[in-house]
């Protein structure tokens, strides 16, 4: 089961400080990128969140990731996912990609997503070791809240279901050499 996962969805706030330095080592898996969130955290759970989502370190204007997972985001049948040098690579992130774009026909987007997009998404999503595939019902900026449709249709859930359909066997994917 997924450590973030809840059915009715996350409950984000952008956070008020950095998970990463803008030419530091937020992309690198250590102890140190995480523990730089620890605050952070325990702050967005006292107000009632779930989890942050942190900004670009530079200019606070783009979206990059949480403390402990990838984001990513749906508008029909397109997932676009953060593209910048502090977000740490994930397989989790990687698979989802391939399985979107080769398995179910989606199109794929890695770029810089603006904080001033999020809601022009219908649909947004964590992914990672933790976080597996988990719905983000709604996003805070404090001046706009975001919400994201979460349900057992939608294409965060499918793109979960896939996910752990290749994970455990019960979906076998082959390609050719």
């Amino acid at each position: 089961s997924a450590y973030f996962r809840k059915p009715e969805g996350l409950r984000l706030k952008i956070s008020d400080y950095d998970r990463a330095a803008p030419i530091g080592t937020g992309n690198v898996k250590a102890g140190l990128n995480y523990a730089m969130s620890l605050y952070a955290s325990a702050d967005a759970h006292a107000k009632g969140y779930d989890e942050n989502l942190y900004p670009d370190p530079a200019t606070r204007t783009s979206v990059e990731e949480t403390g402990g997972a990838n984001v990513f985001f749906l508008k029909g049948k397109t997932l676009v996912t953060p593209l910048s040098d502090s977000i740490l690579p994930s397989i989790t992130k990687r698979s989802l990609l391939y399985l979107a774009k080769n398995v179910l026909g989606y199109e794929t987007v890695e770029r810089r997503i603006l904080l001033d997009e999020l809601g022009d998404f219908e649909e947004a999503g964590l992914c990672g070791t933790a976080a597996v595939v988990s719905p983000i019902a709604e996003i805070d900026r404090g001046e706009k809240t975001y919400r994201y449709r979460v349900g057992e249709n939608g294409g965060t859930e499918t793109l979960r279901r896939l996910l752990k359909a290749v994970q455990t066997g019960d979906c076998l994917l082959y390609t050719s050499p």
